[in-house]
């Protein structure tokens, strides 16, 4: 409704760019404030805040690297030069590079297949590198004799 102390956009005018200083309200990307203030939730129901997508990475990531075979390295690193500033930076920077190989790789990934393709790839390659390191853990733990005939071939 218009009143009339705030007429509302004149016909004639051109409309604003989106993100320009005026003060309206209008949503400048896909994470600005939906009309009740809130920011809006994806499709799915995720948030695409800023915020929600920082905290999900940061624990997310976090979590999976506890008790990570870089953190062993990490600690034993700490313990064995008695260095553990220098150490810390180090695998942080490691890890900032890694992450960064694992980002740009997505975002191409991203504009190549659809996310359902996207999350079941990944979950197939979860699956398989489990199964294969699965399988080259019996194999290197498991005495030859224990083993079939045939198999004790293949193993080294």
């Amino acid at each position: 409704m218009n009143s009339p102390t705030n007429p509302g956009p004149d016909p004639a005018l051109p409309p604003e760019p989106i993100g320009s200083d005026s003060g309206s309200n209008t949503a400048a990307s896909p994470s600005a404030a939906a009309p009740n203030g809130q920011a809006p939730a994806a499709e799915d129901g995720s948030s695409t805040t800023w915020l929600g997508v920082f905290l999900t990475t940061a624990t997310t990531v976090f979590l999976a690297e506890l008790g990570d075979k870089t953190q062993l390295a990490a600690l034993l690193l700490s313990a064995e030069s008695g260095r553990p500033v220098v150490v810390f930076v180090g695998a942080s920077l490691a890890l900032i590079c890694s992450s960064l190989v694992g980002v740009l790789l997505g975002r191409w990934l991203s504009t190549v297949m659809a996310p359902e393709q996207l999350e079941r790839a990944a979950g197939v390659l979860m699956v398989a590198l489990g199964l294969w390191l699965g399988r080259q853990a019996v194999l290197n733990l498991a005495p030859l004799h224990l083993l079939q005939p045939g198999l004790a071939g293949l193993v080294r």
